[in-house]
């Protein structure tokens, strides 16, 4: 089997493709040296489970109506609860997606899969500690093949067409976009299209989806399709606080009747951390390169670290920073509350400092979450940042939380929410600084 274009519906939904990705930006060289985005080691949540696969450590049971899907969440780690449903074609299986049988997302902390009606394969995407987003396929089990060892094979570099852009701060990731979408799921690409996150207004969301949770009176594009005439004017109305997806979708052929509202904001929030997490370990590595190379060359001694790989890391710390401590996130105009399990579950993870908090306590009145300081922060992505932005972005994070950065992009933070992250963090986040004691 050679390796299909791998592109997550909606996590990058693949109709970025289609617009010949005209958005790209100048991006980092990361398939040369020293990222070889192609060619390094990987150590990620997928090689660790092929290896268990290969040592038949484990055995991965293929079902009748999911293959292997619910094989894979389990030996994955990632929940049931976290199901989002997208119904644009804009993915690699586009002939399995529809309205009538929407594309389902997964994900946790570090990794994503997708599953479709019938499809030939799951898409696997996972968080690699020093290489960034690695896209994998799996091929569904075939009807009566009880000998098949799964594979998960990875993508060959067709992705990083549309999946390394400007969209992804220019390195290997992913996004959820927005779209307006026909009614036989065809996304109207010249009424525009967004991509967003933890700062995108409400009524830009989740066009091409289905949204299931409560939202008072705030608006967004999900669970409707809108006409090729006049794409723009969709029945927001229609499509708002909608709690049982069944009433406009069958979804009896999924492992829940949820595509859930809370998971989606969080899955918004999480795919962009990402990405300015490896952007902030590419850029790092390579401007550390170029002054090995230039040390070299000029006889400099070998520590010498010039005046533009400062700037370099800087520069990146600064994005980082301002994205995980939530600058720009869009405040909430009523509370807003999923269907699924997902808003529970989720919180039970990760830890919990002597005050019983943690960066993982949503809040869903005014914002995302209770204490703005992203939860990947304990990542094992971030965790690996080298160790010179990694050290940059711990500082400023710090002046934040100190109140010595009072700037504006900042304001959002309270003095109460600025002392509680610092307390939450000296308690939870191991190997701090001696600035943070």
């Amino acid at each position: 089997m050679t390796t299909p274009r791998l592109v997550l519906a909606g996590i990058t939904v693949g109709f970025a493709c289609l617009l010949s990705c005209s958005f790209a930006m100048a991006q980092i060289e990361f398939e040369a040296a020293p990222i070889s985005y192609d060619t390094a080691p990987v150590n990620n949540r997928v090689t660790k489970l092929q290896a268990k696969i290969d040592a038949g450590e484990v055995e991965v049971q293929a079902q009748r109506n999911h293959g292997y899907l619910n094989a894979i969440l389990q030996l994955l780690d990632v929940p049931q609860s976290s199901q989002v449903l997208v119904f644009s074609k804009t993915s690699l299986q586009l002939r399995r997606i529809s309205p009538d049988r929407p594309r389902a997302v997964y994900f946790n902390d570090d990794t994503y899969v997708g599953y479709c009606q019938q499809g030939e394969v799951l898409e696997i995407a996972t968080q690699d500690p020093q290489q960034g987003t690695i896209f994998y396929t799996l091929e569904q089990a075939k009807p009566g093949d009880d000998t098949a060892k799964p594979t998960f094979l990875r993508d060959k570099g067709q992705c990083l067409t549309c999946h390394a852009s400007s969209r992804t701060q220019g390195v290997p990731g992913l996004l959820v976009r927005s779209v307006y979408s026909d009614g036989g799921g065809h996304p109207l690409l010249g009424s525009g299209t967004f991509s967003t996150d933890h700062t995108s207004p409400f009524t830009k969301r989740w066009g091409g989806w289905y949204v299931s949770g409560q939202h008072g009176s705030m608006r967004h594009m999900g669970n409707v399709q809108a006409h090729r005439k006049s794409p723009e004017n969709i029945d927001r109305e229609a499509g708002a606080n909608v709690t049982d997806l069944s009433k406009i979708v069958s979804v009896g052929h999924y492992l829940t009747p949820h595509s859930d509202l809370v998971a989606l904001m969080v899955l918004e929030h999480q795919v962009q951390m990402h990405n300015f997490v490896t952007l902030a370990n590419f850029e790092t590595r390579s401007a550390q390169h170029h002054d090995k190379i230039m040390n070299e060359a000029l006889e400099r001694p070998e520590e010498f670290r010039s005046e533009l790989t400062g700037r370099r890391i800087n520069g990146v710390a600064d994005k980082l920073v301002k994205y995980m401590l939530y600058s720009g996130e869009f405040a909430l105009e009523s509370p807003v509350s999923g269907t699924s399990p997902f808003t529970e579950e989720f919180q039970k993870h990760g830890p919990r400092d002597s005050k019983g908090r943690s960066l993982r306590d949503l809040d869903l009145h005014t914002r995302l979450f209770k204490y703005p300081c992203s939860y990947l922060i304990y990542s094992d992505a971030f965790q690996s940042l080298p160790a010179d932005v990694k050290a940059v972005v711990l500082t400023k994070v710090h002046d934040v939380l100190t109140g010595k950065n009072s700037s504006p992009e900042f304001a959002h933070l309270s003095t109460d929410d600025r002392q509680a992250i610092l307390e939450i963090l000296r308690e939870t986040l191991p190997e701090l600084p001696a600035e943070w004691k």
